[in-house]
């Protein structure tokens, strides 16, 4: 099972806590482009939406939008686009978007607002090499539980599954909970990833291994990967909506108790807007609300 070194992360960890610590100040540029901008940033998965309907975006409210969240990089992630919409002022407008549920207990207590966007399929991965198709829920939940420990038992080579995780957010519901409902819940002897990208390098590198990755997700030429089929069904929206395909999460995007105008006209035209139809259509999203399901 390949590791990450001491010192990688180690590195990782000190780049993070440098990122988290300036999402507003750093990601600024001055007082007076900032009252022209509204700057959004979050998870990757959510971010998708944002970005692909930019230009839009940016033509309705007449506002320049800067948005951070690409591939997770920068350290961006759920807990960054909470934190960051609520630092939003009249002055500097800012939101944030999660791939996670919130509890409402979360809600309050932060002082956010949420407006869910859409419902993603989870993928199960694996190497485009592994002669396996299709599993089961229950296969599914038993190898990354650990109970299944060879591709040989689902009809595979006889070779060890090496699984990678991704459990982030643990204390929210949803997401990676569909597959198993807690983390200690997952085999010990696993690979813990820190990003999607990593997720699907190390799918691509090692022909053995399964994971975990949201269907938003755009693999490069270099990812060697495949999503396979679970009881048979693909992961779509249809599927999803008919409540055939098991693994799922929320994206959805935050704001302060306070949103202004501009920010709040930029979620609400993504949540209703006919053009996040195309969008939606284009990553297999189940949107949730009634203007872009018709």
């Amino acid at each position: 099972m390949p590791k990450i070194s001491n010192f990688s992360k180690k590195s990782f960890y000190l780049f993070l806590s440098i990122i988290l610590s300036i999402p507003i100040t750093a990601l600024a540029e001055n007082k007076d482009q900032q009252k022209d901008t509204i700057t959004g940033a979050g998870a990757h998965f959510a971010w998708v939406i944002f970005d692909s309907l930019k230009d839009e975006l940016e033509q309705s409210t007449g506002k320049k939008l800067r948005l951070f969240g690409k591939n997770s990089n920068l350290g961006m992630g759920c807990n960054a686009g909470i934190k960051l919409a609520k630092r939003s002022t009249a002055d500097h407008p800012t939101f944030g978007f999660v791939c996670c549920p919130l509890s409402q207990h979360e809600l309050d207590s932060k002082k956010i607002k949420i407006y869910p966007l859409a419902d993603e399929p989870i993928l199960i991965l694996v190497n485009k090499n592994n002669p396996v198709e299709n599993l089961s829920t229950e296969q599914v939940r038993s190898i990354f539980s650990g109970k299944i420990t060879n591709w040989k038992t689902v009809g595979g080579w006889d070779k060890p599954i090496a699984v990678a995780a991704r459990l982030h957010c643990k204390k929210r519901p949803g997401h990676w909970k569909t597959i198993l409902p807690n983390a200690g819940d997952f085999v010990k002897k696993r690979l813990d990833v820190s990003s999607a990208e990593e997720m699907v390098k190390l799918v691509t590198d090692f022909d053995t291994s399964i994971g975990h990755i949201g269907a938003t997700w755009e693999f490069g030429a270099g990812s060697h990967v495949k999503a396979i089929k679970v009881n048979n069904i693909e992961a779509s929206a249809k599927n999803l909506k008919n409540k055939s395909y098991p693994f799922h999460r929320r994206l959805s995007a935050v704001t302060s108790l306070q949103p202004t105008k501009d920010v709040l006209s930029t979620i609400r035209q993504v949540q209703y807007g006919k053009s996040f139809q195309s969008v939606a259509e284009r990553f297999n999203l189940l949107p949730l609300n009634a203007d872009t399901t018709k």
